[in-house]
């Protein structure tokens, strides 16, 4: 894995830079689905970053569904980063519907309703 540092004068908060080069790694192929990860600490040396920095962005990545934290098996990859897109518009719309007083079951009917493309 080439992991770049990351820019500490950049605007970006450094754990949305080191959630992106983590995501760049895994679309480009450096990091495959099912692989470990190395421990945070590990990262941490070689982005030159706190740890606390790294752990933030993992579990960034974790919420987009990129990533699976496991007891004992450390942290794997488990998706790509459009399958992280594709979690993270779910989201929203089950967001929106919820503001809107409609429940998750209701969408999950209406998107079973649609025509496919």
């Amino acid at each position: 894995m080439n992991f770049r540092k990351v820019n500490k004068v950049e605007a970006m908060a450094l754990y949305q830079q080191v959630a992106a080069e983590i995501r760049r790694a895994i679309a480009d192929g450096e990091i495959s689905e099912g692989e470990r990860l190395p421990p945070a600490v590990d990262l941490a040396a070689v982005l030159a970053v706190n740890k606390n920095t790294v752990i933030r962005a993992l579990h960034a990545l974790r919420d987009e569904g990129l990533l699976d934290f496991t007891r004992g098996r450390g942290i794997r990859v488990v998706g790509t980063p459009g399958r992280g897109a594709i979690l993270s518009q779910i989201d929203e719309l089950l967001d929106l519907a919820r503001h809107q007083g409609i429940r998750r079951d209701d969408v999950i009917d209406l998107i079973l309703s649609r025509p496919t493309r």
